[in-house]
């Protein structure tokens, strides 16, 4: 893990990435922030609008105290400050998907002020980046430009939906830092449950600003990438934009501040439009909605609807059950995965009466390990898992009393995934049931010595590493339902005579 800053290496020397991160996450709610149209992914075009989102005459919004909600639980989620007032503002311009010709978004007095969020970059030290602002806005529709060859189609489903825009300071240095920051607020907001996060839907999509400058120089001239819609993207993006700007400059250029757009098959940026100021959006207080108040039970009741989020818990897995921070930081990068996990753990414990200190590390081994293999080989998420969690602690418990061995722990698995048959069932149907009678173990270690006299003797004469030669041929007699504690004990003790 390196401390040493990122740059990249020009023909005249060294140079500095600064990036700032404006992420849009569609706020969770089943209607839009101000009509109540549906807001559910996939319908049909042009199917979820109310006259509220197409802006037909004399149609008033009217403020969805969900999002409202959402806004300021994700806030305390960034240990952000919440301001008690908040307003809307109309921004003014022209877009054939955004029927109002403008859209309600908060400029000056956002619901969110500054937080932080803290990130580890891979293959660079922690860090944490500063939250600007968060502040809720009203989503455009969507133009379709490739569903006809000569006009472009306009859904607005889209139009009016609820999002979250977060904004960062520009404490990002790297590619790496841009991708672990997305990553970490992709999984905080479905911790909070504001956002599902989905960037493949467009529910989440990130707005990349640029900038170079020499080692400790002053801010360069930033771009803005606009709609960037995976962690990928995102990193390539920084690199592309990076090094695109450092070309110019050394070849004697100007970096212009502009709009631009990222091309995943090129993996570059290419000019948008130049970058409008806020004067040139017109912003003004929207007439027709009052200044949002909150009070500090509204505060305290969104605070007391936080689940643990994945900091605490990360350090709740190391510290309380023992796990490294690497297993930690695995488990809880979803959700999904540690709700699964603790559910397993919670019954593991109840089925073999240990602790959970003594039962979390076997665990986690087998989520990370031998789960995740099935879920990565039939495409799913955890929670479309093929077995329960209480069906693997069933077989997390046959290996703790012993009456599995991992490898048949492992076949067993295999078994349920095909049949979704119990793991006890499964081993009484197929006979499965590990061997731990010593009186069979030692009748096949004698003939597994019987037949290799010649190497007793290198054992003995110092071969140590034969002694696994042994183990294995004896598993291989007991059909590999011997216990491999009984059979190391038992051969130690053959070979020793």
């Amino acid at each position: 893990m390196s401390d040493a800053p990122f740059t990249i290496r020009g023909t005249t020397g060294d140079w500095e990435i600064v990036v700032g991160l404006e992420v849009h996450a569609q706020v969770t709610a089943k209607s839009k922030l101000f009509s109540g149209a549906a807001t559910a992914f996939g319908a049909a075009p042009n199917t979820q609008v109310s006259l509220v989102d197409a802006a037909m005459p004399g149609m008033l919004p009217v403020l969805n105290g969900e999002c409202v909600r959402q806004a300021v639980r994700t806030g305390l989620a960034l240990d952000a400050e919440i301001h008690r007032i908040s307003r809307f503002d109309r921004k003014n311009y022209f877009y054939a998907d955004l029927p109002q010709g403008y859209q309600i978004s908060q400029l000056y007095h956002p619901i969110v002020g500054e937080g932080h969020l803290d990130i580890e970059p891979e293959g660079e030290a922690p860090k944490r980046v500063g939250i600007e602002r968060l502040h809720l806005e009203q989503d455009a529709g969507k133009s379709v430009h490739d569903a006809h060859p000569a006009m472009t189609f306009v859904d607005l489903n889209r139009s009016g939906c609820a999002l979250m825009e977060i904004v960062s300071k520009p404490d990002i240095r790297s590619p790496a830092q841009a991708g672990a920051y997305v990553r970490a607020l992709r999984s905080l907001l479905r911790y909070v449950g504001s956002c599902d996060g989905n960037m493949e839907e467009g529910s989440m999509r990130a707005d990349v600003n640029v900038s170079v400058r020499r080692p400790g120089a002053a801010f360069g001239t930033r771009t803005e990438t606009k709609n960037v819609n995976s962690v990928r993207f995102v990193m390539a993006a920084v690199e592309a934009e990076a090094r695109r700007q450092v070309d110019v400059l050394e070849a004697g250029g100007t970096i212009v501040q502009e709009t631009r757009l990222f091309d995943p098959d090129r993996m570059t940026t290419r000019p948008m439009r130049s970058k409008a100021a806020a004067h040139d959006y017109r912003y003004f207080p929207d007439p027709d909605l009052l200044p949002v108040e909150l009070s500090e039970t509204f505060v305290a009741d969104c605070a007391a609807s936080l689940p643990e989020l994945p900091v605490a818990k990360r350090s709740r897995y190391v510290e309380a059950l023992g796990l490294t921070p690497y297993d930690a930081a695995v488990l809880t990068a979803e959700r999904e995965t540690a709700d699964w996990f603790e559910a397993l753990l919670a019954d593991l414990v109840r089925r073999t009466g240990k602790p959970a200190t003594e039962l979390a590390k076997p665990a986690s081994n087998w989520v990370t390990g031998e789960l995740f293999a099935v879920l990565k080989r039939t495409g799913g998420g955890i929670e479309a898992s093929p077995v329960s969690p209480e069906g693997a602690a069933e077989l997390l418990a046959l290996v703790a009393d012993r009456t599995l061995s991992g490898s048949l722990a492992k076949q067993v698995f295999e078994a349920m995934v095909e049949t979704g048959d119990s793991a006890a069932a499964i081993v009484d149907a197929r006979g499965l049931r590990q061997v731990s009678d010593t009186g069979a173990i030692d009748a096949a270690i004698a003939g597994i010595l019987a037949a290799n006299t010649d190497k007793i003797a290198e054992y003995r004469g110092g071969k140590d590493k034969l002694f696994g030669f042994f183990v294995g041929q004896t598993m291989r007699a007991m059909a590999g339902k011997a216990d491999p504690a009984v059979v190391n004990d038992r051969l130690k003790t053959a070979l020793a005579g």
